[in-house]
């Protein structure tokens, strides 16, 4: 039977999320499975992947065979990188303290590089965040200011107004009305 690692569809539509499987090759996709060894939910930043180390190896030194993506995973959480320093220590190429010692050296590198990740990606943030503030605090501004221009525009025309009728009032003179009511008489 030739057995594969892979990927396990999960989630729903446009939100995926995946479950690290080992399963027979024959088997569908989201189908019957012999192992669940893993998740992976590449909704987040960086994405976010759980293994069980020691199964992962276990089933790679028994021949599985991952398909691309699950290789790239495993490859990213180092378990590649120890089947193939086993390999190194089963011919005789280096001891297994020195393979311990590499891969000791290798995982702390990694997880300088995926907290250096989340750090920059945190202070991305917080830098387009206050950028956003700002552009936001500036349009505000703006607004404001075409306000405060249209309510003194608003006040002038009113005032020029006035000025007018109080000059009308003052140059016009009232007029008498001189008709003579007919029925009075």
């Amino acid at each position: 039977m030739a057995v594969k690692i892979r990927l396990a569809r999960h989630g729903k539509k446009g939100y995926a999320f995946y479950h690290i499987v080992v399963a027979d090759s024959r088997a569908p996709r989201d189908g019957k499975f012999i192992e669940q060894i893993g998740t992976y939910d590449p909704n987040r930043n960086p994405a976010a992947i759980t293994l069980q180390f020691d199964k992962a190896l276990s089933w790679l030194e028994k021949g599985a065979q991952p398909t691309d993506t699950a290789r790239a995973i495993l490859s990213y959480q180092g378990v590649m990188y120890k089947k193939h320093l086993l390999g190194g220590v089963k011919k005789g190429a280096f001891s297994a303290e020195e393979a311990e010692a590499k891969f000791a050296q290798w995982l702390s590198g990694k997880e300088a590089q995926i907290n250096a990740k989340r750090t920059k990606l945190a202070e991305e943030s917080r830098s387009d965040r206050k950028a956003r503030l700002a552009e936001e605090a500036k349009i505000k501004e703006e607004r404001a200011k075409a306000l405060a221009a249209k309510k003194a525009e608003a006040t002038a025309a009113a005032a020029a107004e006035e000025a007018i009728d109080e000059v009308i009032e003052e140059t016009v003179e009232p007029v008498v009305d001189t008709t003579v009511d007919a029925g009075a008489e």
